[in-house]
């Protein structure tokens, strides 16, 4: 009895808490690199691929990315863009589709992925 008290006390401190304001949403950032890509390619990218994938709404960002090349170990920067989108519910084939359209698109290694539950409205 002791150790399943024990075990739904712990589980317990695992459950998100309940939004106290909006409603419980995953939040998606995905981190492409720019370089080659023009601001034309990427508008039509937007509108053919992610658009039709999350027609509700979505903010692109301009950013500047910086990695390590693993064989060179040198450091890479380049234009960048980063796709934030809020959903109440996540659909990783979506995300998946998005990937690698961009990847095959415009030949690029990868495309960045965070995700994080919490608590959103649109008002």
């Amino acid at each position: 009895m002791t150790r399943a008290l024990l075990i739904a006390l712990a589980l317990a401190g695992c459950a998100a808490p309940p939004c106290r304001d909006g409603a419980p949403m995953t939040v998606i950032e995905l981190y492409f690199g720019r370089g080659g890509v023009s601001d034309a390619q990427w508008s039509a990218f937007l509108t053919e691929v992610v658009t039709p994938e999350f027609p509700d709404g979505l903010t692109s960002t301009d950013a500047v990315g910086q990695w390590r090349d693993p064989r060179s170990g040198r450091i890479g920067r380049e234009p960048s863009s980063v796709l934030t989108i809020a959903v109440p519910s996540y659909d990783a084939a979506k995300i998946a589709r998005i990937g690698e359209a961009y990847k095959r698109r415009f030949d690029q290694q990868s495309v960045g992925k965070l995700l994080s539950e919490r608590c959103g409205s649109f008002d």
